[in-house]
């Protein structure tokens, strides 16, 4: 079974906690796409952890985990994530962490190209996390990036890629007014933060390819949700890398395979972490019960989410361009609070109402047709589909029913076992 968990919308839908839930049925657990721009927090029996770039089947004795060849990998970030899950009892080593020889290094240089360009923008600036994922992965396409592999390469022939990287780079920080940056320093950073990772590096296109033909099961998890795919999201609000499924196995390293399943991750209402059009957004009080209720800050830079109803549109567009076979709804139990659930069924666009997912200004125009559904209550003791309120399955099959995809899991808490099964 070739399996991949994907954001239905904006990111943040609790992919990290599903791919832990669902992990114990898989052998290997691939990171296909991203970097560190964004995180996975997963609560289970033995804590609550922060994923950023180790895929979350790490926490499970059971899996092989994989970072694909479309990673953007900072060394010094994967290093101290690795640090922290060992200081917690996580046991991490070459036979459970394999790291694509193509996957590209994230170098201390991107992240300050990314840092500039924001303070340039000012409040025109995109909403980045600052982590300089949008130009390590321009350095991609530019063919002028440092692969993992390259960190077996005899020491002269690795610094003589440094140098000429480094002098291209220069021109970029002299225009910003900055100092340029040492290739001697560069090489250092690569050296210090690359070596320990050296025997994680591997070939994933032979291995995984091994594994299919053994009948391992693989599970690809996705970074963010298809609303900041870079091609399908809201441009240029996004993310720089190709995060739906028909990416997972060529960006994990097996291009021939072909997946099983889609399962699409969203949430019971919306949340975004940056910038960009957000049609559904609450403001004030309403946003900030909702806010505090659902504990909507960013993992991987702490922000506060923007909070909002349950965007039809938004949803259905998401399912589609992700092929979800299902659906996981996710922090259902955080709506216990509210007496009349509100949803958005429609936008409304200079007059003109669709219930079609646009782009560009006809999105920044867009405004939300809201309707309201029966409150539920608490349901965060439920663990079967009997036991659910009859208002909550209401819930449940109207979500079904307006983005055109079953919903096999319901998420009623944060612990790895707090869920409803909808149908086997």
């Amino acid at each position: 079974m070739l399996s991949a968990i994907v954001g239905i919308n904006w990111g943040d839908e609790g992919k990290g906690r599903m791919v832990d839930l669902l992990s114990s049925d898989y052998d290997i657990i691939c990171r296909y796409q991203g970097g560190n721009n964004a995180g996975h927090t997963v609560i289970n029996d033995r804590g609550k952890f922060v994923l950023n770039l180790l895929p979350s089947g790490i926490l499970r004795e059971t899996t092989v985990n994989v970072m694909g060849n479309g990673m953007v990998v900072d060394l010094e970030h994967l290093v101290n994530e690795i640090k922290n899950l060992r200081d917690k009892g996580i046991k991490i080593t070459p036979e459970n962490l394999k790291i694509s020889d193509k996957a590209l290094i994230c170098m201390p240089y991107n992240k300050m190209q990314d840092i500039m360009e924001e303070e340039r923008l000012a409040d025109k600036k995109f909403g980045s996390t600052r982590r300089g994922i949008a130009y390590i992965y321009a350095d991609k396409y530019m063919k002028k990036g440092i692969r993992m592999g390259d960190l077996f390469d005899e020491e002269e022939v690795l610094m003589e890629k440094v140098r000429d990287i480094v002098e291209w780079k220069n021109l970029t920080f002299k225009g910003y007014g900055r100092d340029g940056v040492s290739a001697e320093e560069m090489f250092r950073w690569l050296r210090t933060y690359g070596d320990p990772m050296k025997a994680h590096i591997t070939d994933t296109t032979i291995y995984l390819d091994q594994a299919i033909k053994a009948g391992k099961n693989i599970m690809f998890e996705a970074q963010l949700g298809a609303l900041r795919d870079i091609d399908f999201g809201i441009y240029p609000y996004t993310s720089s890398s190709t995060v739906l499924a028909s990416y997972a196995t060529i960006g994990a390293g097996i291009p021939g395979a072909k997946l099983d399943e889609s399962i699409g991750i969203m949430k019971a209402y919306s949340t975004c972490v940056g910038e960009g059009p957000f049609t559904v957004e609450m403001e004030g009080k309403e946003a900030e019960d909702l806010r505090a209720a659902g504990g909507e800050y960013g993992a991987a830079t702490g922000r506060p989410r923007r909070v909002g109803a349950f965007d039809v549109v938004a949803s259905k567009y998401g399912c589609l361009v992700q092929g979800a076979d299902y659906i996981a709804l996710t922090k259902m139990d955080v709506l216990s609070y509210m007496d009349r659930i509100p949803v958005c069924t429609a936008y409304e666009i200079d007059g003109v109402r669709t219930t079609d997912f646009p782009i560009g200004v006809r999105l920044d125009r867009a405004k939300p047709v809201i309707e309201y559904l029966e409150g539920f209550g608490d349901i965060s003791g439920c663990r079967t589909k009997e036991a659910l309120p009859k208002a909550a399955l209401d819930y449940i099959r109207f979500i079904e029913e307006a983005v055109g995809c079953p919903v096999k899991y319901v998420s009623v808490g944060a612990d790895r076992e707090s869920y409803v099964k909808m149908f086997d």
